[in-house]
């Protein structure tokens, strides 16, 4: 049980993460990663929609009809929108400004209603807020890791901050063709990260089930390397 709800959650943070291994909500992660507090701040709100959502669409899974689930879904995360748009424009003006009409358009955002559809409607609260958590926490990584890039290297600040002059400003990567070139290199050191993970847990399961049918398994050893692999 205690595995169901770690994968559940562990599950957004790179094997399918959001952005960089399901490849969804491309457009606000090009736009709004010029700079690394304002995909901070769009994974944050985001996230907070997601997980909101996740839960009460799996309260509510075996009450809305089946015929009208997607408007229902729909309405459900616009009011989640529309609160955290209300609380960033009162409290966070800078960064309600800087991601613009991309806050808002979180509604239809194709991560939240792609989890409302695929996992929340189908699965316990538990299990569906922190599908939420994952998922949001890997699309906030992603969105923060790649405007830290672009604005380390774009403006030589990180945060805001200077970076003491390492290299100079370049300018193209908080133009939109450094953001596609940023975007797909992350994707691609990404799925080699993953294929690797996936390679080592599959050596892994190989060397248990190999261990556990073998009757010298004890005397050659090799049952105590069952976490490393057999080579």
């Amino acid at each position: 049980m205690a595995n169901k709800y770690l994968h559940s959650f562990t599950k957004g943070l790179l094997i399918e993460n959001p952005v960089l291994r399901l490849v969804l909500g491309t457009c606000p992660t090009l736009a709004v990663t010029t700079a690394a507090v304002n995909g901070l701040g769009m994974g944050a709100a985001a996230t907070f929609v997601l997980v909101c959502s996740n839960v009460v669409i799996s309260l509510l899974r075996r009450v809305i009809p089946d015929k009208v689930r997607l408007p229902a879904f729909i309405v459900i995360i616009a009011g989640f929108t529309t609160v955290v748009q209300m609380l960033v424009k009162a409290y966070l003006p800078d960064i309600d400004k800087a991601l613009g009409i991309y806050l808002p358009l979180i509604v239809v955002n194709c991560i939240i209603l792609g989890r409302a559809e695929a996992y929340a409607s189908k699965n316990s609260v538990g299990l569906s807020a922190l599908d939420g958590l994952g998922m949001g926490a890997g699309f906030t990584a992603a969105l923060v890791v790649m405007g830290g890039i672009r604005e380390f290297l774009g403006s030589g600040t990180i945060f805001g901050w200077p970076e003491g002059g390492l290299i100079p400003p370049i300018t193209i990567f908080v133009l939109p063709a450094g953001g596609f070139f940023v975007f797909g290199m992350l994707i691609w050191l990404t799925n080699k990260l993953t294929v690797r993970l996936e390679r080592d847990e599959t050596r892994r399961e190989t060397a248990k089930t190999v261990c556990a049918a073998c009757p010298n398994a004890a005397a050659c050893g090799l049952s105590g390397k069952e976490e490393g692999g057999h080579e």
